[in-house]
Parts: C-alpha cells; structure tokens; sequence
C-alpha cells in the first residue's frame, strides 16, 4: 500500500516546453498537451512537425519537452 494516497498527491505537475525557440514553463501538464496537440491538429508542415514532436514527448511523460532532435 502507498503511504501517501493517489487523492493526495498533487494533481498539478510542472513540465517546461522548448518549440521555435520559445522557450515555456506550464504548471499544468494536461494543459501543455491539449495545448500542442490542438497546435499539431491546426498547422501544416515544419511547424506540425515541432508541434508533434514535443506532444509525443508529453505524452511519454518527460519534464522536458523540446522540438530539437
């Protein structure tokens, strides 16, 4: 059993994201990817690319997110 329960933890979590070079600290990670999903959704070309590039590393869980190989 956890010591400290699933209903305490916070549900908040910081992620910081790196995309065009504009650099973003979001307090809330569910955020930061509707966010990037909804930018991926609504362009075309490089700037899709960026975008699906660091929602793929939202949705793997990272705290870092960039559009940089």
């Amino acid at each position: 059993m956890l010591k400290t329960p699933e209903l305490a933890m916070p549900r908040l979590r910081k992620v910081t994201t790196v995309c065009n070079g504009k650099r973003e600290v979001w307090t809330d990670y569910e955020e930061a990817k509707a966010y990037f999903l909804e930018l991926m959704m609504s362009t075309d070309g490089e700037e899709h690319e960026r975008a699906e590039c660091v929602y793929i590393q939202l949705t793997h869980g990272l705290d870092e997110c960039s559009d940089e190989d």
